[in-house]
């Protein structure tokens, strides 16, 4: 099949006036609202909160290993029109791969990775990296259908319970991290986006398409944090962070890439620990110092 991003060049020739995407009808074909990001991109979510995931003796959160996503950015926003980009990560167990794969590749959607991203889990759980342009509705359609294949709850997520008090402090995790986190339903998040001007297909993509060093804390008891995540890293960079990792006892689970055609050429490398808050927070702060990040 053609590269999902070829058609992006056509794009010159659309209407000046063309409508842009009805969003409340594609939420409505996804099943679930979108969260907007600061560059225009609608995110949604499709945590696997149906799996019961343990690793290492730690019950898995949804948010820090198990949130499967798709990003839909609009093409065209200077001209208007319905063209969108997407970019996303599914989370499936091994019996919904195949199934999920060939039905989206038969609406059109480009299948860019698949591979795992933890080690010793329990149902293991496989990660389906995925790229599509066209129309945002159309595309709704192909992968709400897609994801029938699978038994990912679809739609908002029941009212969580208050998390017990954590004895990890998010105020000390940002100041050895130097960055500022925020807290997910008792899952700490931190972003790290990268220096360079980053392109998939010859488009620009950011943070909210998945091009950002992700790092999640999960609070385990006695001051002990379970983390993981990816780096996002140039070739160049791989090495040093391995070493870093591994200095601080973080164990690398994955390399592998997560698309095709981006430029510069990016891997992703992901990791986990389970150890004191402060430990785990340095070795990591030691293995971003080793990449290209955005000044703040």
């Amino acid at each position: 099949m053609k590269h999902a991003f070829i058609a992006v060049a056509l794009l010159a020739a659309a209407p000046a006036l063309a409508a842009a995407p009805d969003w409340a009808a594609v939420d409505a074909a996804m099943g679930v609202a979108a969260a907007v990001q600061p560059d225009g991109a609608h995110r949604y979510n499709f945590p696997r909160r149906d799996l019961s995931v343990t690793l290492d003796g730690v019950q898995i959160k949804p948010a820090l290993a198990l949130g499967g996503w798709l990003a839909f950015k609009p093409l065209n926003s200077q001209t208007g029109g319905n063209e969108v980009m997407v970019m996303g990560d599914l989370v499936l167990t091994g019996d919904e791969v195949n199934p999920v794969m060939k039905s989206l590749e038969q609406g059109g959607v480009e299948i860019t990775a698949l591979h795992n991203h933890l080690l010793r889990s329990a149902p293991a759980t496989m990660y389906m990296h995925v790229g599509a342009h066209g129309d945002a509705l159309a595309l709704a359609k192909v992968f709400r259908a897609g994801l029938g294949f699978s038994k990912a709850p679809i739609g908002p997520a029941p009212a969580a319970a208050t998390p017990p008090a954590s004895d990890v402090a998010i105020a000390d995790l940002d100041r050895i991290l130097k960055a500022q986190g925020r807290d997910n339903g008792g899952v700490y998040q931190y972003a790290f986006p990268r220096a360079e001007a980053l392109k998939e297909g010859g488009m620009p993509i950011g943070g909210s398409l998945g091009a950002a060093i992700a790092i999640n804390f999960q609070p385990t008891g006695g001051g002990k944090v379970a983390t993981t995540g990816d780096f996002v890293l140039t070739g160049a960079e791989v090495k040093p962070v391995i070493e870093a990792l591994h200095g601080a006892d973080i164990e690398v689970t994955a390399l592998h890439n997560h698309m095709l055609a981006d430029e510069p050429r990016l891997f992703f490398m992901h990791f986990w620990a389970n150890g004191a808050a402060a430990t785990v927070a340095g070795g990591l702060r030691a293995a971003l110092d080793q990449v290209n990040l955005e000044k703040k």
